[in-house]
């Protein structure tokens, strides 16, 4: 796998006023932009080619990547004149992509993962479906209370998870998918259901990190699970 497109046209209204000035894909996280970090990761699994599906005040993203050297790839973008949503940012990408004769990778402009890229890949030519989409456990946002039958409180959980998968917004695509995606909308409200009827849809669960930004409370607890992440890393490389 060797291209990947990140669909980053979206204007983030949940986000302002972080994304009053910038689009969601732009917002700091410890003085990087968000997909700053999404194209280290693609770069580190040798994903060279990466295309940019972008709209919202895409001149900042286009005048802050360039031409994509600076991270050792190659990056080009495709502007949306009009809101076409995922699914339609998706299928105008895949069919402006040079010969595409392997499974691209797609992602949401909104979410950071450190999942190894190889072992989804595995996962996706070993299943034989048309795409893979990447899902990580559902946790409840409140805690619980535990009752028996008849209403005695045995116990509480702090926020458990739960016995169901949330869509990461990272797939896994073969190229003959174009012809399922849409002009316009969203390709997991037609053409994800459409391929799970057929057999041609897999998950791959993970239990990496992953975390994505649709509020500014998630931009807090992002940079704050960052910041932990970083101040374990020193001091597990600190020396006696």
């Amino acid at each position: 796998m060797k291209q990947a497109v990140i669909l980053a046209g979206g204007r983030g209204e949940r986000l302002r006023p972080l994304t009053q000035d910038r689009p969601k894909c732009m917002i700091e996280l410890l003085g990087n932009p968000l997909m700053a970090y999404q194209l280290h990761w693609l770069h580190s699994y040798g994903i060279n080619q990466v295309t940019v599906s972008c709209g919202y005040m895409h001149e900042m993203v286009r005048n802050y990547f360039g031409d994509g050297s600076k991270w050792q790839m190659s990056i080009q973008y495709i502007v949306e004149d009009e809101p076409l949503g995922r699914g339609g940012a998706l299928k105008r990408a895949m069919k402006e992509l040079q010969t595409i004769s392997e499974p691209i990778l797609a992602i949401n402009g909104d979410n950071i993962s450190n999942l190894s890229i190889d072992d989804l890949m595995q996962f996706h030519l070993h299943q034989l479906g048309m795409a893979t989409i990447v899902t990580v456990p559902l946790r409840s946002p409140y805690g619980i209370v535990e009752t028996s039958e008849d209403g005695t409180v045995i116990g509480f959980r702090e926020k458990p998870e739960l016995p169901y998968g949330v869509n990461a917004g990272i797939y896994v695509l073969n190229p003959e998918i174009v012809q399922f995606l849409p002009d316009k909308g969203d390709h997991e409200e037609t053409t994800f259901p459409e391929l799970a009827s057929q057999g041609q849809l897999k998950a791959y669960q993970t239990r990496s990190f992953w975390r994505t930004v649709d509020t500014v409370k998630d931009v807090a607890e992002l940079r704050s699970d960052m910041e932990k992440m970083l101040l374990g890393a020193f001091f597990q490389a600190a020396t006696v």
